[in-house]
């Protein structure tokens, strides 16, 4: 038997077919990942977002209950702050500017979670950066496709 010595050229001409199902395979796979990786990251996005709703609901809720209410129990401000926690915790989750929204809420309760039965200034700056943050959530939600 003669040994024959094929060019490359040949070599890719044989295997041609092989070469391109390779080449898709790779390809294929590329893009699957990122797709898994963006959905993972939009799934976590929206989860987020929801559970920061809910805690921001449910922050607003103690808040008028201690300002309007005058009520002890339900708007106990020191229950308020596993709320804030809970929202700064999540918040770095989300994309900017929400973490440093987040941030911002904490240092407003901080300062003002004291005088939220007696001082309307109080309750309107913690209202105010509650409803400042509940709209970055939702046009965050707007984003996720």
């Amino acid at each position: 038997m003669k040994n024959k010595q094929y060019s490359i050229g040949r070599q890719i001409q044989q295997n041609l077919l092989a070469i391109i199902s390779l080449a898709v395979a790779i390809s294929a796979l590329g893009y699957n990942t990122w797709r898994n990786e963006t959905t993972e990251v939009n799934r976590n996005i929206r989860l987020a977002s929801f559970e920061i709703l809910v805690q921001l609901g449910k922050l607003q809720i103690i808040t008028d209950h201690a300002h309007y209410g005058n009520n002890k129990e339900m708007g106990n401000p020191i229950t308020g702050w596993g709320h804030v926690a809970m929202v700064e915790d999540l918040s770095f989750l989300m994309p900017e500017p929400l973490p440093d929204m987040a941030k911002n809420l904490k240092q407003v309760w901080q300062a003002n979670w004291e005088g939220l039965a007696s001082n309307q200034e109080s309750e309107a700056k913690i209202t105010e950066a509650i409803s400042n943050m509940r709209e970055m959530v939702k046009k965050q939600l707007k984003t996720i496709k």
